[in-house]
């Protein structure tokens, strides 16, 4: 019985750091991603327009929330939500990955 719950445990644990791994995101792939994102945002996150908030060391889960509701049109914002809508959950996580790691 009890090798039985240290296994059910061990495999629990497996399963939450792999999910948790992928809703990381991949920063390499983020950084690409963030080309386009660059011309309002900066090159390195930090906008040179002051209407443009900085996107530099944000929380990832924030951007992923925020990337969200501009793709499915809580938050409005014409561009964003322009720019968002072709974005999959793989291209948010990535996103937010990069900006945050910087």
């Amino acid at each position: 019985m009890k090798k039985h719950v240290l296994s059910l445990l061990a495999a629990s644990v497996l399963a939450v750091s792999a999910s948790s791994a992928m809703a990381a995101g991949d920063a390499a792939a983020g950084k690409a991603k963030a080309a386009t994102c660059a011309a309002c945002h900066g090159a390195d996150g930090i906008s040179k327009v002051p209407m443009y908030p900085n996107l530099k060391s944000q929380k990832a889960a924030y951007i992923v929330k925020q990337l969200k509701a501009f793709k499915d049109g809580t938050r409005k914002d014409p561009t964003m939500n322009a720019m968002a809508k072709p974005l999959s959950d793989a291209d948010m996580a990535n996103l937010a990955a990069y900006y945050s790691s910087l």
